[in-house]
């Protein structure tokens, strides 16, 4: 299994958003859309700020594979769904940290119930 560098994983977690291209199920990328990302531990994750609603989650959620572009970082990656509450817990916690300097308007949305059933574990292929 493909794991994230040290590099890669700084680079990626310091920037404030990184670009998602899910693949469709014809394997061709979506037009990629920037989203927010936070780290936690050796993990990289992302969620949907529109929940289940976004396109860009809906595309992703069906194909389980994207492309992303972040702090000079080209990946593919499989998106592996996260329904542990705890890993829910800390990335609501990674969430409020890094964005914190962002009004509660979109920073709350990303920790709600309806965010956290989109939450997303980024692995490099």
């Amino acid at each position: 299994m493909t794991t994230w560098t040290s590099d890669e994983l700084n680079r990626i977690a310091t920037t404030d958003e990184l670009e998602m291209a899910p693949l469709r199920g014809d394997g061709t990328p979506c037009t990629a859309v920037p989203i927010w990302v936070v780290r936690d531990g050796d993990d990289l994750y992302v969620r949907s700020y529109r929940g289940t609603d976004g396109v860009w989650w809906r595309t992703a959620h069906g194909s389980h594979e994207g492309h992303i572009r972040s702090g000079g970082v080209d990946r593919d990656v499989t998106l592996i769904e996260e329904g542990d509450p705890g890993v829910n817990d800390r990335v609501d916690d990674a969430y409020r940290s890094k964005y914190s300097r962002y009004s509660g308007t979109y920073v709350e949305p990303m920790v709600a119930d309806t965010a956290r059933a989109t939450t997303l574990r980024l692995l490099p292929r």
